[in-house]
């Protein structure tokens, strides 16, 4: 799973050929989740409330380059890395 940005030991990661709805994937440590990219809300998993804090704001700034990335993984293209949260 190639890692498109890492930031307060959040990691975050998108699959090739990856089924809908468009998403990513985030770790931090032993928590995992799905995020989806259109509304940035958890699909499955858990985050606690402050690390889910950070990626939706996170996915927020970078909505259209999460949407670019979902699109480049659908045609087996390289994805972008994405600047990370500061």
């Amino acid at each position: 799973m190639p890692e498109i940005s890492r930031f307060f030991g959040v990691l975050i990661t998108m699959n090739y050929n990856d089924h809908a709805p468009p998403h990513f994937h985030v770790r931090y440590g032993r928590k995992k989740a799905l995020v989806s990219i259109e509304n940035p809300t958890i699909l499955k998993g858990n985050l606690p409330p402050r690390v889910l804090g950070f990626v939706i704001e996170w996915a927020t700034l970078h909505n259209a380059e999460l949407e670019d990335n979902w699109n480049r993984a659908r045609q087996q293209s390289p994805l972008e890395s994405i600047e990370p949260l500061e």
